[in-house]
């Protein structure tokens, strides 16, 4: 029987040969070692370097990537690039370059970087370049399309102005046969129970801490009698109702009174004599209408 181990060369030409591939894509990419320790004084000089900017010559073509597919970046870290910074740290940020730069002295990074528009899979594609300076620190990073650099921007959320409507006018109808005794209009012509929400209103809108606006009552009557007197008698009504409001606390500038007579009737009855089923009929027309304006 065999007893013979199994020769370990092909198991070690394995690990030497991937071993070199690492290498190799190290060295293509122009990072083989870590970058070197920055000073104060490196950063100083990186600073104050002043390079030209690469014109769209500089850039490589995107066809020459060694990786074509190119990579979505996080703003945030391309937001975080500065002068003066190593190539580790620009590895961390950015990843490695995606073209091959060479092997020794690289002092040039090139990027393909996509950014998404908002629409669907739909992206931009642009070229970014960072180089370096003789001590191995960024001292220049560029856009081969100026307007990519706007991307970085952060999206300017200008506040909106909150309008809030006014509120609608709160519209309270009082019958007018329910406040004043008939064909009458004066304050000692009240009705208890028609004075007693008169008083209540009032009171509840000096309690509700609303800032009042301006109230309107209007006054109407039925189309019995004159034209005239219908519009003296809605009107006197409407004052009454204004005076015993102010009665209560509120600025009588604030509230205005209209008497609108009989022009805009709410029940439509037939007949031509004031005979006592059509003064019922038309009861619903002898009222009064308070609308209140106020802010919350």
């Amino acid at each position: 029987m065999n007893t013979s181990t199994p020769s370990l060369a092909p198991r070690a030409a394995r690990a030497f040969s991937f071993t070199l591939a690492a290498c190799a894509v190290a060295l293509l990419a122009g990072c083989a070692s870590p970058s070197h320790t920055i000073t104060p004084e490196g950063q100083a000089r990186a600073a104050a370097d002043n390079p030209a900017p690469p014109t769209d010559k500089d850039f490589p073509a995107l066809e020459s990537a060694k990786w074509k597919q190119g990579t979505f970046p996080s703003l945030e870290a391309l937001r975080a690039m500065r002068t003066g910074m190593g190539k580790d740290q620009v590895r961390d940020l950015l990843n490695w370059p995606h073209f091959s730069e060479g092997i020794f002295g690289v002092r040039e990074w090139n990027y393909i970087f996509h950014f998404r528009t908002g629409k669907g899979p739909e992206f931009i594609t642009c070229q970014y370049m960072v180089r370096f300076n003789s001590d191995v620190l960024t001292h220049g990073m560029y856009w081969k399309n100026p307007a990519c650099a706007a991307l970085l921007n952060p999206v300017e959320v200008k506040p909106v102005a909150v309008v809030v409507p006014p509120a609608a006018p709160r519209k309270i109808t009082l019958a007018a046969d329910g406040l004043f005794r008939f064909d009458r209009s004066a304050l000692a012509d009240l009705l208890p129970e028609g004075k007693r929400r008169v008083e209540a209103l009032g009171a509840e809108l000096q309690r509700s801490g609303s800032k009042l606006n301006g109230v309107v009552v209007t006054g109407h009557t039925d189309r019995l009698g004159s034209d005239s007197y219908n519009d003296a008698l809605s009107l006197s009504r409407a004052n009454t109702v204004r005076d015993l409001l102010v009665a209560q606390g509120l600025d009588g500038k604030r509230i205005r009174t209209v008497g609108e007579g009989k022009r805009r009737p709410v029940a439509t009855c037939d007949g031509a004599r004031a005979t006592p089923a059509l003064v019922s009929c038309l009861q619903p027309n002898r009222r009064v209408d308070i609308e209140v304006s106020a802010e919350q």
